[in-house]
């Protein structure tokens, strides 16, 4: 079997990309191909996870100025040229567009070839290049059930994440020194200013409000210096890094995290069952984390804070709260679990090999 990959971006694009296409290869033996943009972090990922990339050139039209957008729509040609002259050379069996850039172009190629095509949607709303292709996909794979409402033959699948989030160890239920409360702030690999500033004013009265707190903050490069100031100066039990290489682990030591709410968080967070405060992000494409955010709090497994209401006095109140109310922790963390998918790289993998014809014991459900 042979598939291209198609989008990129961010790590929200690509982390799931690879595990569907580490999934293809040692299932199905597929010859997998990516197709991303120079600027995309899919650069660094894809061939230090020894697959193959092929770059085109294309922007983005969605929330741009104009300058950007008339950019953009001047490349555009060329893309789908680009794609199409891949399509030709590769001969996929099917394509999968896992949005970005590089999505729209390709998938819509793909699509007038008469390639079969699946769109994997990890947000409640799908982005702006997904959307685009939904009336001409041949299948898609989603997160949430309500995003179905924009796909046709649309499969329920999960997005994938590192399967030792699935081993997270459940929290001790009573206090000891090995379960003193532990807050984890993580505003994703880059960092998010407005959720670093509100716990760095909020640490004063958290020690009040929760005597022996533990804090782990993931800073992001940027704020990591004066972040880790603030602590000091405060006295704080905290470990204070610019980023987390062992998120698992971080995980396990957490009773509640607070951070943003884009797609594979959110994943990562169900899958290890934990309790979480989501801020998101307010620029994010559609809203699409807003959305992804309340799916989980409508469900009792999350706490939703719009980050226009994000203060030091309201954070001290949520996390407070829920700290010192253990069975309530316990419950989310139950919850959480429910809208996770262990096998998401298998279904998404078995739904391209029938899409693309291809007889295997791995049926999708």
């Amino acid at each position: 079997m042979r598939v291209i990959l198609a989008g990129g971006g961010t790590g929200g694009h690509v982390i799931p990309a690879l595990a569907i296409a580490q999934e293809l290869r040692s299932r199905y033996h597929a010859e997998v191909l990516f197709v991303g943009t120079q600027r995309g972090i899919e650069t660094r990922l894809v061939p230090a996870a020894g697959f193959e990339l092929h770059l085109i050139q294309v922007g983005a039209l969605n929330r741009v100025d104009l300058a950007t957008r008339l950019k953009t729509l001047l490349d555009l040609p060329r893309a789908f040229m680009e794609s199409e002259k891949l399509i030709r050379e590769f001969r996929p069996d099917v394509m999968i567009g896992v949005g970005g850039y590089a999505s729209g172009p390709a998938m819509l190629t793909a699509a007038m070839m008469s390639v079969p095509t699946i769109a994997f949607e990890p947000n409640v709303v799908p982005g702006f290049a997904n959307r685009m292709v939904a009336p001409m996909v041949s299948a898609a794979a989603v997160h949430f059930e309500a995003t179905c409402h924009y796909f046709r033959n649309c499969h329920v699948t999960g997005v994938p994440v590192r399967q030792e989030f699935f081993h997270v160890p459940a929290r001790p239920p009573v206090r000891s020194k090995d379960a003193r409360p532990t807050l984890l702030v993580s505003g994703g690999s880059q960092g998010a200013h407005a959720i670093n500033q509100a716990v760095l004013d909020a640490l004063p009265k958290l020690m009040e409000a929760v005597p022996g707190i533990h804090v782990i903050h993931q800073t992001g490069e940027k704020d990591y210096v004066p972040a880790q100031a603030v602590y000091l100066r405060t006295m704080i039990s905290a470990e204070v890094s610019p980023f987390i290489d062992d998120m698992p682990g971080a995980f396990a030591r957490a009773d509640l995290l607070v951070c943003r709410s884009g797609a594979s968080t959110v994943a990562e967070i169900t899958a290890a069952g934990k309790p979480a405060i989501f801020v998101p992000l307010p620029t994010a494409a559609a809203d699409h984390q807003t959305q992804n955010a309340a799916t989980l709090a409508d469900g009792g497994a999350a706490r939703l804070l719009p980050q226009s209401e994000l203060s030091s006095d309201r954070l001290v109140n949520e996390i407070a709260e829920l700290l010192r109310d253990r069975p309530r922790l316990a419950a989310m963390s139950e919850t959480a679990r429910r809208f996770a998918h262990p096998d998401a790289a298998a279904r998404i993998a078995a739904l391209a090999a029938r899409v693309a014809g291809v007889q295997s014991q791995h049926a999708v459900a």
